[in-house]
């Protein structure tokens, strides 16, 4: 049995927020056409720039938040939100390329809704996962590197038993859990940290998992934890 635990120390930080977790069992993400889930980003990005009302980017509150989150614990230089990368290439036009049908649909969502979303191989996964902070040892392989690059002590991560899956809430994951076109079973979250914004990721959630199950065969469930509800099971 494998579970997903967010500890304490996470919940000393971030009191108010929720992490919505999407279990996907028997997937098909192999890539027939590497284009065919661009439309939905295309429709994303242009409901995203109702998130756009101040001139600066960072100023703009679904960019500001994550800045803040960000200064309550030790980061990397320059560490930035998933949701803050993925929106800046929206705001600039610069394009976001076609990955695998699991990313690019999370990341669809990620952009409509201003929340950053992510998704790792739950088969790759050694014993429980926990959102929690690092002791700053855990082993961390990101792509692009064969070398280890640990996080911070007292980094915001989630971690399993062989180390690091990804820094700074979901700003970089590692190699060893990444999505690819064999996955079959999926941990997708979304995180929530504006409590005025509960109506939207929970919107946000049911889009994910309808799109999963409608476009790639998956049975999903949806998972919603907080403070006073910290633990699910992923895996029997």
């Amino acid at each position: 049995m494998k579970r997903f635990i967010v500890e304490k120390d996470f919940w000393d930080i971030f009191p108010n927020a929720k992490i919505g977790i999407i279990v996907c069992n028997n997937v098909d993400n192999h890539i027939i056409d590497e284009n065919k889930y661009m439309p939905l980003i295309d429709e994303a990005s242009l409901e995203a720039n109702k998130y756009f009302n101040e001139e600066e980017f960072s100023n703009n509150s679904v960019v500001h938040i994550w800045r803040e989150a960000y200064q309550k614990f030790k980061t990397k230089k320059g560490a930035r939100s998933s949701v803050e990368a993925l929106l800046k290439r929206v705001y600039k036009q610069t394009g976001i390329n076609p990955i695998n049908p699991l990313v690019d649909i999370y990341n669809s969502i990620s952009i409509k809704y201003g929340m950053p979303c992510g998704g790792e191989d739950i088969d790759k996964f050694v014993g429980d996962i926990r959102l929690t902070k690092a002791i700053g040892n855990e082993s961390f392989v990101t792509y692009g590197t064969d070398e280890s690059e640990p996080p911070y002590e007292g980094e915001i991560v989630y971690k399993d038993e062989k180390g690091a899956i990804c820094r700074c809430f979901n700003w970089r994951e590692c190699v060893r859990t990444m999505l690819t076109e064999d996955t079959v079973n999926v941990f997708l979250c979304i995180e929530l940290i504006d409590p005025s914004r509960e109506e939207e990721f929970m919107s946000a959630l049911e889009e994910l998992a309808n799109l999963v199950a409608t476009n790639l065969n998956g049975d999903c469930k949806i998972n919603v934890l907080d403070i006073d509800n910290s633990e699910i099971v992923i895996e029997k």
